[in-house]
């Protein structure tokens, strides 16, 4: 068994979509929308076959988003070494992005730093 896909509601769909083609090499399929509900998504594909699916519609609601609270926390991107992870960081830090902690080896032994990004939404950055 695999995940399929994951799925995250964003307000501003072309610039979640805009963020994982620039700096996670995401390919965005193409536009889906429903005329009906207003609702509009579009597939992300990565190198490795993972797949997020970003969608929107005209009554969502953007509340705070907490660090510590129950339910999904973060995306997790591996970006193959120390390196990477230094440099993806400095870029997202200098593009105006917070760097909520790192990057540090953490306590069970990630190598890791973690971005708000995506209205508030925490992006991890991995070996």
């Amino acid at each position: 068994m695999k995940i399929e896909h994951i799925a995250m509601y964003v307000s501003d769909l072309e610039a979640a979509r805009e963020f994982f083609v620039r700096y996670f090499g995401g390919h965005a399929g193409s536009l889906y929308r429903n005329r009906t509900t207003g609702f509009r998504s579009y597939f992300i594909s990565f190198d490795d076959g993972a797949r997020l699916e970003i969608m929107t519609r005209p009554e969502l609601t953007d509340e705070e988003k907490p660090r510590s609270r129950t339910g999904y926390i973060h995306l997790a991107f591996s970006v193959g070494s120390r390196e990477r992870v230094d440099q993806l960081t400095q870029r997202l830090k200098t593009d105006g992005y917070t760097v909520i902690s790192g990057p540090r080896i953490t306590g069970d032994g990630y190598y890791e730093s973690c971005v708000a990004a995506i209205e508030g939404n925490q992006i991890e950055i991995t070996v």
